[in-house]
C-alpha cells in the first residue's frame, strides 16, 4: 500500500510506522493552507518513524523544514513523538488542547521514580497480585523507567481552545474537544466542502476518538496529587455523541483507514459500551470483584493469560474506568471494608 494517500483538497495522509505495535502506523495528515503545510499529529519519535515521515512530504514535494504548525489530538507518543524534532527542523508552533499540556507537563517536570510510586500504589489498589508488582519495582531500582517514552515529550506553545477554530490562512479547521481516551483529545473539523462532493459536514480529522474497527483505550490520567473521582468512560460516551451530531462527510482518523457514516459508527460504540456495561454488572452480581479481578474476567482481543504484561496494566486502568461509570450511574458500589477495595453491583 502507498505511503502517501490524497484525500483531495488540499489534505494528505502518511502512514507513519509505531514500532513493535500491532496497530501498524499512525496516520499523520497534512493539510495545505496559504500559510504553508500544517501536520495533524507527527508519530513515534523513532528514526524509521522521522524517515517515513520526511519521505511522505518528500513525495508531495516538501521537506520537514516547510512545516508551518503541528496540531496535535493528543498526547500520546504515536501522535506527538516527533513534535519536538519537527518544531527544530523549522521552527513550527505546536497546538494541543491544555488539559493534554498538563498531562506533557506533569510528566517532564516528575522524576520517574514518582510515576513508578503512584502506578505501584495504584495497581496494587486496583488489587493486581505480587507477581505483577515486583517486575516495575524491579525497574524502578535499575533506573529503567528514565527511559520510558513521553517523559521528554515537547512542550507545546500554542493552545487548541474548544469551539474555536485554529487561526490557519485559507482554511476553516475548528477544535472540537473529544475526552475520553485522554482528557484534552481533541477532535478536528474542517468545515469546508467535501473535494468528491460526499453529503454531510466537512471532514473530521478524529485522532484516536472515532476509528472505523476499534474502540480506543479509555485512560485515567490524574495526577498523583489528585483526589478527584473521574469518569473517563462517561466523558468519552457524551463527546462521542457531540461526535455524531456533526455528520461530518468523511472521518479521517489516526489509525486504520478513512470511512464515512459517522453517525452509524457512534452508535455502534455507544452499544458496545452498553453492552460492555451490562455485562460487567452481571458478573459483579455474581460476586464482589476488584479492578484486577474484574480485567482478568472481561473479554479481550485474547485470554487474559495471553496478555501481555504492560498491556494488563492498560487493561486494568480500563476496567476501573467501566467501574466508575457503572458507579456513577448507580449500577454498582465498592464494598466496604474491602482492602483492595471490591465492587458489586447495586
Amino acid at each position: 500500500m502507498s505511503q502517501v494517500t490524497d484525500h483531495g483538497g488540499g489534505v494528505w495522509g502518511l502512514k507513519v510506522p509505531i514500532p513493535d505495535n500491532p496497530l501498524g502506523h499512525t496516520l499523520v495528515h497534512v493539510l495545505d493552507t496559504d500559510a504553508g503545510p500544517v501536520l495533524v499529529d507527527t508519530g513515534w519519535d523513532d528514526p524509521d518513524a522521522w524517515d517515513a515521515l520526511a519521505s511522505g512530504l518528500g513525495a508531495l514535494g516538501l521537506a520537514v523544514a516547510d512545516v508551518h504548525g503541528v496540531v496535535i489530538t493528543h498526547h500520546h507518543p504515536d501522535h506527538h513523538g516527533l513534535s519536538g524534532k519537527v518544531r527544530e527542523a523549522s521552527g513550527a508552533w505546536i497546538a494541543m488542547h491544555a488539559a493534554d499540556t498538563e498531562v506533557v507537563l506533569r510528566t517532564r517536570s516528575a522524576e520517574p521514580d514518582v510515576w513508578f510510586d503512584y502506578m505501584d500504589g495504584k495497581l496494587a489498589a486496583a488489587g493486581a497480585p505480587e507477581e505483577h508488582l515486583a517486575p516495575l519495582r524491579a525497574a524502578r531500582e535499575s533506573g529503567r523507567m528514565r527511559t520510558l517514552p513521553g517523559l521528554r515529550a515537547a512542550v507545546p506553545d500554542r493552545e487548541i481552545v474548544p469551539g474555536e477554530r485554529l487561526p490557519l490562512p485559507g482554511r476553516r479547521l475548528r477544535a472540537i474537544w473529544t475526552p475520553g481516551h485522554t482528557p484534552g483529545h481533541v477532535c478536528l473539523h474542517l468545515e469546508e466542502a467535501h473535494p468528491a462532493n460526499l453529503p454531510g459536514n466537512g471532514r473530521l480529522f478524529s485522532g484516536d476518538h472515532l476509528l472505523p474497527g476499534i474502540s480506543p483505550h479509555i485512560g485515567l490520567y490524574e495526577a498523583p496529587e489528585d483526589t478527584r473521582v473521574t469518569d473517563p468512560l462517561g466523558d468519552y460516551l457524551d463527546s462521542l455523541e457531540r461526535v455524531g451530531r456533526l455528520e461530518p462527510a468523511e472521518v479521517l482518523p489516526a489509525h486504520q483507514h478513512a470511512f464515512t457514516d459517522a453517525p452509524a459508527r457512534v452508535r455502534e460504540l455507544l452499544a458496545h459500551h452498553e453492552e460492555r456495561l451490562s455485562g460487567l454488572r452481571r458478573l459483579l452480581l455474581a460476586e464482589p470483584l476488584t479492578p484486577w479481578a474484574l480485567a482478568e474476567r472481561m473479554d479481550w482481543n485474547r485470554p487474559w493469560e495471553q496478555i501481555p504484561y504492560g498491556s494488563r496494566t492498560i487493561a486494568v486502568s480500563e476496567a476501573e474506568a467501566h467501574l466508575r461509570r457503572l458507579v456513577k450511574q448507580g449500577r454498582a458500589e465498592a464494598v466496604p471494608g474491602t482492602d483492595p477495595v471490591a465492587y458489586r453491583a447495586a
